[in-house]
C-alpha cells in the first residue's frame, strides 16, 4: 500500500511541478531514464525471478508473447496512446494539438488512466510477493514511467479545460486506484502463489512494449549527436539503478 501510494501520490505531484514548469526539458530526460529502468527491470530482474520458478518456461513464453499482443491492442483502443505524447515536447504543433489528437474528452483520459493505474498497482503487488527488491525495482520503474505519461494526461486535460487544480485533483484521485489494485493483488495473488510468475512475465511485456513501440521512436525523432548524448547517458543511468539492486539483492540472497 505504501508503495503504490508514493508511486501514484509523487508521480502526480511531479509532473504537476514540471508540466507548470519545466515541461519541454524534463518530459524528454525523463522518458529516456524511463527506457533504462523499464528495460533493464524488465529484462534483467523480473523476467529472470519468473523463469527461475517453477513455472513452465512455454507457458511463461507464451505470456509473454500474449502480454505484448494485449498491450498492442490496448493501444489501438486508445487506452494507453493518449498518455504518451507531450504538448512542448519539441515537436512543433500549434496549441490544442494534443486534445484534438488524443480523440478523447478529458474524462475519457480519466477513465483510462484510473485503469492503468489500478493494473499497476496489481504488478507492484505481485512483485512485492515475489521479492521485496523486486517490488522496490518494479515500483520504481512505474514511476519512472507515471512521470512523463502524467505529464501527457496533464496537458490534454488542460487543453480540455480542466483548470490546474482541478487536473491535478483529478488525475490523484484517479492515481490511488493503484492502492486498490495493489489490495486485490496482495490479497488475491497471495492466495495463488503459482500465478505470480506469469503476473511478473505479462507486467515485463509491458514494460517491453511501452519501451520499444513508444518511447524510443520518440527518442529517435532527436537523432543529432547533441541530442543523442544526454539519452544513452540517461538510458545507462537507469539500467545502472537496476544493476545496483539486483547486487545488493544476490549480494544478500
Amino acid at each position: 500500500m505504501l508503495a503504490t501510494t508514493i508511486a501514484g501520490v509523487f508521480s502526480i505531484t511531479a509532473a504537476a511541478i514540471f508540466s507548470f514548469t519545466l515541461l519541454s526539458t524534463m518530459v524528454e530526460r525523463m522518458v529516456s531514464l524511463s527506457v533504462g529502468i523499464m528495460l533493464s527491470t524488465s529484462l534483467l530482474h523480473a523476467l529472470p525471478e519468473a523463469f527461475e520458478s517453477q513455472a513452465d518456461p512455454r507457458s511463461l513464453f507464451a505470456t509473454l508473447l500474449a502480454g505484448l499482443l494485449a498491450f498492442f491492442m490496448l493501444e489501438k483502443l486508445a487506452i494507453l496512446r493518449h498518455s504518451h505524447h507531450h504538448e512542448g515536447d519539441g515537436h512543433h504543433h500549434a496549441h490544442g494539438y494534443d486534445k484534438h489528437e488524443a480523440g478523447k474528452s478529458g474524462w475519457m483520459i480519466l477513465v483510462g488512466d484510473g485503469l492503468h493505474n489500478f493494473t499497476d498497482g496489481i504488478l507492484i503487488a505481485a512483485a512485492f510477493l515475489a521479492d521485496p527488491k523486486l517490488g522496490l525495482v518494479t515500483g520504481l520503474a512505474i514511476i519512472a514511467h507515471e512521470i512523463p505519461q502524467e505529464i501527457g494526461d496533464f496537458i490534454v486535460l488542460l487543453n480540455a479545460g480542466f483548470s490546474r487544480t482541478k487536473a491535478y485533483l483529478f488525475n490523484l484521485l484517479c492515481s490511488l486506484m493503484a492502492v486498490l489494485g495493489g489490495l486485490l493483488g496482495y490479497f488475491t495473488l497471495d492466495r495463488a502463489s503459482n500465478l505470480i510468475p506469469y503476473v511478473l512475465v505479462f507486467a515485463s511485456s509491458g514494460f517491453i512494449y511501452i519501451a520499444v513501440s513508444d518511447l524510443m521512436p520518440q527518442m529517435q525523432r532527436r537523432s543529432t549527436l547533441r541530442e543523442t548524448i544526454p539519452q544513452v547517458l540517461l538510458i545507462g543511468v537507469g539500467v545502472i539503478i537496476v544493476l545496483f539492486l539486483t547486487h545488493q539483492k544476490h549480494a544478500h540472497g
